[in-house]
């Protein structure tokens, strides 16, 4: 062989090299599981809800969402099973991210606007680019310097 035949047949091997090596570095992530939803999104969406996929996706509520039945199911996991509220009073909860720092979803809707205070009536879990399809386990922000926590649970309990 000469060694203008030599040349690419090493490059190819080292590429195939580099790509079996990342290969095996992506095995150790945990393997997804199946997502068991509650009965109760076989529920039709309430008002409240249907608002707030409307302030998020705006015109594009019903092509993204409305039309699609697996999307529209997991969102319903997401308002009604996945995000929970407390109030914990007389406890320190400055080492909890603050709900100020997660950025706003304002993809569709370029005017959404940040909740100044917690309303458990107007309070959008949507509008937030929250990591809702986390492998980690549920994740706690907290409206800032308030005694209330949003519990963002994973979609996959342990």
């Amino acid at each position: 062989m000469n060694t203008k035949s030599i040349l690419p047949l090493a490059f190819i091997l080292s590429v195939l090299t580099v790509n079996i090596s990342f290969s095996q570095n992506n095995q150790k992530q945990k393997p997804l599981q199946h997502v068991v939803y509650n009965d109760n999104v076989d529920a039709p969406l309430t008002v409240n809800e249907l608002k707030k996929i409307t302030e998020v996706y705006g015109e594009h509520a019903k092509e993204d969402i409305l039309n699609k039945p697996q999307r529209l199911k997991d969102v319903k996991h997401i308002l009604r099973n996945r995000v929970e509220i407390i109030k914990v009073d007389n406890k320190d909860l400055s080492s909890f991210t603050n709900l100020s720092s997660v950025p706003l979803f304002n993809h569709y809707n370029k005017t959404l606007s940040r909740d100044a205070s917690y309303n458990a009536s107007t309070f959008n879990p949507l509008k937030y680019q929250f990591n809702f399809y986390s492998r980690e386990g549920s994740t706690t922000y907290r409206f800032d310097n308030s005694p209330y926590l949003i519990i963002i649970k994973s979609q996959n309990p342990q």
